[in-house]
């Protein structure tokens, strides 16, 4: 994973509840930047970083993802306090998202042009990383170049907000996929699992986790590595309830 210096705060982005900002970097790119003093905590960055680079893996397209090392100076001279508090508090390395310039909102009414393998195959990978936020309210997709792009992963991996995660919790259900908006016109998700599966391997899941900063993980960063790894490894552990658990949910 690339790391750029950020040169410029551009903009607030008010659509979310983290107040990402458009900022520019040292490479000339623009990225939309999660801090890592946003009320949602380093939590979400960690998981913004592993279910985005996991989705990479397996040729789902996501906007590429860089750490965004930033001098807290750089807010000083914003205006709006809730900004400059934000940057201020976000010094070191951060997310940062590459900005589609004209991307629209994908429309949970108008899903033409949606295949239903892809549909399947998103379905598959949020149920695998238990991302909760990828419903008709808030799909978290962009239309691009008319290609459909998967964005905002903080909320996957959610258990790892109340404890660690545990392996033996990587069985449990994920209701949650019931209300994914690309369900309703996906294909057999068993058909997404027998293309997919086999790409998240020890590699994949070892590299999405190496691109985790160890001050983002705690005062043990490899024991902490090898507890989402080994969470990660028993959730593809076959059978698959997550896999079940989705197609029950797309045949109701």
């Amino acid at each position: 994973m690339r790391t750029v210096l950020a040169t410029r705060y551009v903009t607030p982005l008010r659509e979310g509840g983290s107040l990402p900002g458009l900022v520019e970097a040292d490479d000339d790119g623009l990225y939309v930047v999660k801090f890592r003093g946003a009320g949602q905590g380093v939590k979400a960055l960690v998981a913004e970083l592993v279910a985005g680079a996991i989705a990479t893996a397996i040729g789902l397209p996501v906007p590429e993802l860089v750490l965004v090392e930033l001098d807290p100076a750089l807010g000083r001279a914003e205006p709006d306090s809730e900004v400059r508090e934000l940057v201020t508090a976000s010094g070191g390395a951060n997310v940062g998202i590459d900005f589609l310039p004209g991307a629209f909102d994908f429309a949970p009414g108008r899903p033409d042009g949606v295949p239903a393998s892809f549909a399947a195959d998103v379905v598959w990978f949020d149920a695998l990383v238990t991302n909760v936020d990828r419903t008709p309210r808030n799909p978290n997709l962009l239309v691009w170049h008319r290609r459909t792009w998967l964005i905002d992963h903080g909320a996957a991996l959610y258990q790892h907000h109340a404890a660690a995660l545990f392996a033996p919790r990587a069985r449990e259900p994920f209701p949650m996929i019931a209300e994914h908006v690309l369900l309703p016109i996906a294909e057999p998700i068993a058909r997404a699992d027998e293309r997919l599966a086999a790409r998240v391997d020890d590699a994949v899941i070892d590299g999405a986790l190496a691109g985790v900063p160890d001050a983002w993980l705690g005062e043990r960063p490899e024991e902490r590595r090898g507890e989402y790894g080994e969470w990660l490894r028993a959730r593809l552990a076959p059978p698959r309830p997550f896999v079940a658990e989705a197609e029950r949910a797309r045949v109701a």
